[in-house]
């Protein structure tokens, strides 16, 4: 018995190893695959910042045209605004790399949001509707926005730097409001506890609202007054591009309220609240006088990746684990789940 064990573990071992080369080795022949790719890929792209993907057009054609056809710009801003690829920056390049390489000098006719955002912080939000602001003068170019489904706070925001406002019917609109917090005082259940704590500061008011110590009268006067900032600066720039709105509608009856898109338009949040990206599309052609039957482009200017980004990428790691099916190791949600196999060797 003893001997046929160490047989089994031997054999399991030579197994675990066997799999743990396949596996390394798979790593290191992708590795440079992936690293020659991107430095060959920077000379197709027309910006180390972003990569140029193609979109349909209004007829679902995704055809490359001649560089001198027109071009419409697609800004997708789905996701928490200030996070991932939502950010000031992000958009910052996206906007600098559309008149720059393939798209120079003024091809981009354009711009059209396709927005999905529960709204994020207030100076990405400022950000990203400065800089369209100054692209559509800069440029000239009208811009407008797609709602495919929610666009509150700071989506709202974004979108008050659009000449138009689209939804579709199953969108939410709204939240026209600041939120800070929230703030937890846990001075009275330290105290139960018998746990002290002390901060040390240096000028007035740094350390206000500290969570470990009772507060003051008025001490989140600060905060207040910040808040009431950003929110004043709100409602001028909705009252400012959504004329049908007015400043005391907003503080006394719509609030920070959310509304159906049918609502929405009724209250003047948004142009058209039973829309479709399609027929946002076909308005935007028709507002830069481009035909639906004469050659234009709709294009995306994406987040560059970098190598290490690629290879860990849901589409490297689908690419990966079709060549470990390949190889014979069994089918597998994911390639970190092959890790379980190597441990299960039969």
């Amino acid at each position: 018995m003893e001997a046929i064990r160490d047989s089994i573990f031997i054999s399991s071992f030579r197994a675990l190893c066997k799999s743990i080369g396949v596996i390394f080795g798979i790593f290191l022949a992708l590795i440079p695959i992936f690293f020659f790719f991107s430095l060959f890929s920077k000379g197709g792209d027309i910006s180390p910042t972003t990569t140029l993907t193609f979109l349909p057009d209004a007829n679902g054609s995704r055809e490359i045209q001649a560089i001198s056809t027109p071009v419409i710009l697609q800004l997708t801003l789905h996701g928490i605004i200030g996070e991932g690829d939502l950010t000031g920056q992000v958009v910052n390049n996206q906007l600098i790399d559309s008149r720059s390489g393939l798209l120079k000098p003024d091809r981009v006719k354009a711009l059209l949001l396709n927005l999905q955002t529960p709204g994020g912080t207030v100076m990405d939000s400022d950000t990203i509707y400065r800089l369209l602001l100054a692209y559509k003068e800069k440029y000239h170019v009208p811009i407008y926005a797609y709602v495919d489904g929610l666009c509150a706070s700071g989506g709202m925001y974004i979108a008050c730097a659009a000449d138009k406002i689209n939804a579709a019917p199953s969108s939410i609109v709204g939240s026209v409001g600041v939120v800070a917090g929230p703030f937890f005082n846990l001075k009275e259940a330290m105290t139960k506890l018998g746990i002290n704590a002390e901060t040390i500061t240096q000028g007035k008011n740094k350390d206000s609202l500290n969570p470990f110590r009772t507060w003051k009268p008025d001490e989140d006067g600060v905060i207040k007054a910040i808040t009431t900032y950003f929110y004043n600066q709100f409602l001028t720039i909705v009252t400012s591009a959504r004329p049908q709105v007015t400043k005391e509608q907003l503080l006394q009856e719509y609030g920070a309220a959310i509304f159906d898109p049918i609502k929405a338009q009724e209250i003047g949040y948004i142009d058209n609240g039973n829309s479709s990206y399609l027929n946002t599309l076909k308005e935007l052609l028709a507002a830069v006088d481009i035909s639906e039957d004469t050659p234009y482009q709709v294009v995306e200017l994406q987040p560059r990746k970098s190598w290490l980004e690629t290879i860990t990428s849901p589409d490297a790691n689908s690419a990966l684990s079709s060549l470990l099916q390949l190889l014979g190791f069994p089918k597998k949600s994911s390639v970190d789940s092959y890790f379980s196999y190597l441990y299960a060797p039969g």
